[in-house]
């Protein structure tokens, strides 16, 4: 009986030390700076080659075609209106 208290104890101590860890681990990924970290690596995979540390041009041309696509739409819609 005591051989199976003592192997209870044990189990129960490494079930509390994996737990800890967990929540350790869930902390760190839920930290702001480490989810802006994350995010910011995944924007920055879009535009860089993560491989290579090429830039990715054609992502990048598709950015700049929308961005000029949008001024120009502005810049129509206030001659019109204007």
């Amino acid at each position: 009986m005591t051989k199976e208290l003592s192997a209870l104890e044990r189990e129960i101590e490494d079930t509390r030390q994996r737990l800890a860890s967990t929540i350790d681990q869930l902390a760190h990924r839920a930290h702001p700076k480490t989810i802006v970290s994350r995010e910011v690596a995944e924007v920055k995979s879009h535009f860089v080659d993560t491989r290579t540390g090429a830039p990715r041009t054609d992502n990048i041309l598709k950015v700049v075609g929308g961005v000029v696509g949008v001024v120009v739409l502005f810049v129509v819609v206030r001659k019109v209106a204007g």
